[in-house]
């Protein structure tokens, strides 16, 4: 067992989990340790409900992110969420529409296929999740979730050969799964901007991770039933200090199935978003109780996928 620790300390990657749980030296661009995000934002009213409830709260979120598919939302809705963010100076993270689950395959629906998760299958998968990515880009959208590899290498030569804006924000989701050092490691590779950790790794094995990767990590501290469930409050002083940079992430406990949404859901979506802020007020208190002198990013740090629905940006 030794030979192989040693084997994976030579290649750069720590030989083990750190028990230690040391303090990540890593920051932001802006020297900060920690942001804020809010995920399963469907729509403009849903963002719109958000925002009302973080300045009745009187908290910072930097990110909001959504999870039914560019493909499901009008140029309108997405230049409407788009100007939103804009104003406030907050990054908006659309997700690709077209994939796994949300094709005629039935695999990812299986019980071994579920491991195909939300990749895509096929080119044509691929050409439409592009277009998808594309599209976005011209509305003055700088931020979107990838849930597969191939997608993720492709993200990246987009930029390089300027389909993309250089300064894009590609977020891996939470269902690509890479769940350790060196395979984190790979997606930075691929071209990962933000990395989604799995929701159920203990401290010392998100140390080990955060050993092997510069980029930052996001990371469930409430977690959506569906993939767990878990509510880590207590949790997250500890989180910042070995995760940093990192972002955390507000998820829901008993949060209904609510993708791909749409107006017959709409309502529903509201009332997530608003308890979604209040979680993330009650988690941010910990911060304050327990790690007064975690440092957060400024809202515009520039970084952040915000928004330019002022013009076409490709």
């Amino acid at each position: 067992m030794k030979e192989s620790r040693d084997f994976l300390r030579s290649l750069g990657y720590p030989g083990q989990d750190l028990y230690d749980l040391p303090s990540s030296p890593k920051r932001f661009p802006d020297g900060a340790q920690y942001r804020i995000e809010l995920p399963s934002v469907e729509g403009p009213r849903a963002l719109e409900a958000t925002f009302e409830e973080i300045d009745r709260y009187g908290i910072t979120v930097h990110r909001v992110s959504q999870g039914s598919g560019i493909m499901l939302l009008s140029d309108d809705e997405i230049l409407e969420m788009g100007s939103m963010c804009e104003e406030r100076g907050v990054e908006l993270s659309l997700f690709v529409g077209p994939r796994g689950t949300w094709d005629i395959s039935p695999l990812p629906m299986t019980p071994a296929g579920k491991a195909a998760g939300i990749r895509h299958e096929g080119a044509d998968q691929l050409v439409y999740a592009m277009e998808d990515l594309k599209r976005a880009a011209r509305l003055g959208i700088r931020g979107a979730l990838v849930g597969d590899e191939g997608l993720l290498l492709l993200t990246k030569e987009m930029k390089r050969r300027g389909a993309l804006p250089p300064d894009f924000v590609v977020k891996c989701s939470v269902q690509m799964m890479a769940s350790n050092p060196v395979s984190v490691k790979i997606m930075q590779d691929l071209g990962a901007d933000t990395y989604n950790l799995p929701t159920a790794l203990t401290l010392p094995k998100l140390a080990a991770i955060r050993q092997a990767v510069d980029l930052p990590l996001d990371i469930y501290v409430e977690v959506p039933d569906t993939f767990g469930g878990f509510i880590r409050h207590y949790e997250i002083p500890e989180i910042i200090r070995i995760l940093s940079p990192v972002y955390i992430k507000f998820g829901l406990r008993n949060h209904p199935d609510v993708y791909p949404s749409g107006k017959h859901l709409e309502a529903v979506n509201i009332s997530l978003c608003r308890e979604r802020v209040h979680r993330a007020a009650l988690g941010l208190t910990m911060v304050e109780r327990y790690y007064p002198d975690a440092v957060t990013s400024a809202l515009g740090a520039a970084d952040l996928g915000i928004p330019n629905t002022s013009k076409e940006r490709v």
